[in-house]
């Protein structure tokens, strides 16, 4: 990484180079940063960890996200196949109102209904 003079300035980071240890604790108030505190070797590794959390952390979102969409799917053709019922049994009504008008007489059609087949 490669930081200017007026940064370096600014921040006046605590450095030891012997270490490679960088410590951010007289940061200006004014710059609203959170710096990590210490970032030496050991905290490049902490830094990978926390990065591989953060990935399976996405990957798991991830995963969420489309079993998610897997259940609105399924949602969606059980909704289909209902109104497919739905339509079936108004298909069946239907045609039970026609065979009972074949086989009620013209005066009673208007009580049709009582002579439906359920």
């Amino acid at each position: 990484m490669i930081l200017g003079m007026p940064w370096l300035a600014r921040h006046n980071p605590e450095i030891d180079w012997r270490t490679g240890e960088i410590k951010m604790t007289r940061c200006p108030e004014k710059c609203g940063k959170q710096w990590r505190l210490v970032q030496s070797k050991s905290g490049w590794k902490k830094q990978k960890e926390e990065e591989a959390k953060e990935e399976a952390e996405k990957k798991k979102e991830e995963k969420e996200k489309k079993k998610k969409q897997k259940k609105e799917k399924t949602v969606k053709v059980r909704k289909v196949a209902e109104e497919w019922k739905i339509w079936d049994e108004e298909e069946e009504v239907a045609k039970s109102e026609v065979e009972a008008k074949k086989l009620v007489p013209e005066k009673f059609h208007r009580w049709i209904k009582v002579f439906r087949k359920k």
